[in-house]
């Protein structure tokens, strides 16, 4: 077996890098999807044993997947593998003809995704149709960046060709792509990052691969740290299929590792090597970590769209007991909603609007920003800095949301002109009709000046406040304001939900998705599902009255300790007891 190879950049500049998505692999994950691959296969007893990486890169996995094969079938291995980059190609060229080279291996510089989409006449008017013999095994680690910044036509081609819907990222047309050329019962092996098992971007990629592929396994790796890059990665083993009208969902294992604060009772060697520890044990790696390791079945909600968790009897009967005592959600209350974006914040927002020698311009607006965040009610930040305004040119007419008349701001109307340049240079605004001097999400005017519920996107610990005084959120923020007003309680005993330790359950049982050092995604398609109480009854309503009290109270000792005993009230009007939650 080889030694780990250095994950050498596949592109000599960052913008380069960031272009391919490129993040190579460690042997040590390599070994492991090598591994889990052979465990699985069901290889022709003569014959060619075919074998494609359609994103080669240093050639790593292919390097463990040859290793894990018995030597005697090396004269059978027929192996290909392709790659855009041909630095990269070199590179697992020689790599190739120094440790194996009496084996077939073919590489090519070729765009995977290009040669499926000529293989049924998907491509150009000039690309011929492409035959392709199928693979018995597909190992691959292919690149994750955003279709947006490979080009809008490409982006197009894969989104019609695969049903894929919304933000894109590239891992998903190469997730089935892979459907296109792995055999009935072949296996495939992929490492991707695990954003589509839980967002909403990925909803139709999850549809997908369960109609494509027969999955076997999913491991989710979590916040491991398995990559230099900021890589949350998964790994998939999936079985090609003939019959892709119909989902394949049953027997699906699932596991997943995240870092804890909570006490090990056993060690590993490393986080892969943590993952043999039975379901919902604490593992402590060499390096200092501690880790939670879950075993159980991928759980969808029967919805081929929903959110990827991990299902064990536990967490089964825990979310039959929220469900229980769960009234509604979120959702009722209103649409979340993601703060304003301006795309030229050096212009708009500023915390020194006083110091500018004309005066300050008019339709300033307090803005509330990450700096803001505290429990229940905002904070005010002790730098100055983080203090800021911002300067909102939009109103709410009759007709709806419209920018303002600058010929009645003129000390605005003037510090705008001044950055007339730097905002027309957002052609994209003007392209969609908009006036020059616009923000390019406004969101409603007519909103921010009605109570609203705001929080950060991330988080280690839930941070909900509610805004009595009309400022603007700004876009690391969401907020969320009742769309009934005969129902304003709600968003009170909403704020009490969002700020608990059971929410902090509910999160880890429903959703199974964390960022590096326990920081959890506080965004629209996990809020809206968070559960509440039915507001009839009497606790709910002594809830509702006391996270008031709270909010007027602070900052107190008094309100610290009503906010503690909120919380244990949260768990009980949920059919629960408070439990001790870490991260």
């Amino acid at each position: 077996m080889l030694s780990s190879t250095p994950s050498t950049p596949r592109y000599s500049d960052v913008g380069q890098q960031k272009f391919g998505g490129v993040t190579y692999t460690p042997m040590g994950l390599a070994n492991f999807v090598a591994q889990q691959i052979l465990r699985l296969a069901h290889l022709p007893k003569g014959g060619k044993i075919r074998i494609l990486d359609p994103a080669v890169g240093d050639g790593a996995l292919l390097d463990a997947l040859i290793n894990h094969f018995p030597a005697a079938t090396w004269a059978r291995l027929e192996i290909i593998g392709y790659d855009t980059d041909p630095t990269a190609i070199l590179a697992a060229t020689q790599r190739f003809q120094q440790f194996f080279p009496n084996l077939s291996v073919r590489l090519e510089q070729k765009n995977f995704l290009e040669h499926i989409l000529n293989l049924k006449g998907y491509g150009d008017l000039f690309s011929a149709c492409e035959i392709q013999e199928r693979f018995h095994i597909v190992i691959a680690n292919p690149p994750y960046v955003r279709t947006q910044i490979m080009g809008a036509q490409q982006a197009q081609q894969i989104a019609q060709r695969f049903g894929l819907t919304g933000r894109v990222d590239l891992y998903y047309p190469f997730l089935l792509g892979i459907s296109e050329v792995l055999e009935v019962n072949g296996v495939a092996g992929v490492i991707t990052s695990n954003r589509f098992m839980t967002t909403k971007s990925g909803q139709s990629v999850r549809r997908e691969l369960l109609s494509r592929f027969r999955i076997s396994q999913v491991w989710d790796f979590g916040d491991t740290k398995l990559f230099d890059a900021a890589v949350l990665p998964s790994v998939l083993l999936a079985y090609g299929v003939s019959d892709t009208r119909h989902p394949h969902t049953e027997g699906i294992a699932y596991s997943s590792i995240y870092e804890t604060d909570a006490p090990a009772t056993i060690i590993a060697s490393d986080a892969i090597a943590a993952l043999s520890a039975d379901d919902d044990t604490v593992v402590a790696t060499r390096d200092g970590r501690h880790f939670r390791v879950r075993h159980g079945d991928l759980n969808n909600g029967s919805d081929a769209e929903g959110v990827w968790r991990v299902a064990t009897q536990s967490t089964d009967k825990w979310l039959a007991t929220v469900k229980a005592n769960t009234w509604n959600t979120f959702r009722r209350i209103g649409k979340i909603r993601v703060g304003v974006k301006s795309t030229a914040d050096k212009v708009f927002i500023r915390s020194d609007w006083n110091d500018l020698p004309e005066g300050r311009p008019e339709l300033l607006r307090p803005l509330i920003t990450r700096h803001n965040a505290r429990r229940f009610k905002a904070d005010i930040p002790s730098k100055t800095k983080h203090i800021k305004e911002i300067l909102y040119p939009h109103e709410a007419t009759n007709a709806g949301r419209s920018a303002v008349d600058l010929s009645r701001y003129p000390k605005a109307a003037h510090y705008l002109e001044r950055h007339r340049d730097a905002l027309e240079a957002r052609t994209y605004v003007i392209e969609a009709g908009r006036k020059w001097y616009e923000l390019w999400v406004p969101q409603d005017p007519a909103a921010w000046s009605l109570p609203k519920l705001v929080f950060p996107d991330i988080a280690d610990k839930p941070i909900f406040w509610i805004d009595m005084d009309g400022g603007i959120v700004n876009g690391e923020c969401y907020w969320l304001r009742c769309e009934n007003e005969p129902e304003q309680d709600l968003l009170w005993l909403a704020l009490a939900v969002a700020n608990s330790s059971f929410i902090e359950a509910f999160y880890d049982h429903r959703f199974n998705n964390k960022l590096y050092a326990g920081r959890r995604r506080f965004i629209t398609q996990y809020v809206e599902l968070f559960p509440l109480p039915n507001p009839a009854r009497e606790e709910t309503m002594t809830i509702v009255a006391m996270t008031k009290e709270i909010y007027a109270k602070l900052p107190s000792d008094e309100a610290n300790r009503l906010a503690d005993e909120l919380d244990k009230m949260v768990w009980r009007v949920f059919g629960l007891l408070r439990e001790e939650v870490s991260g």
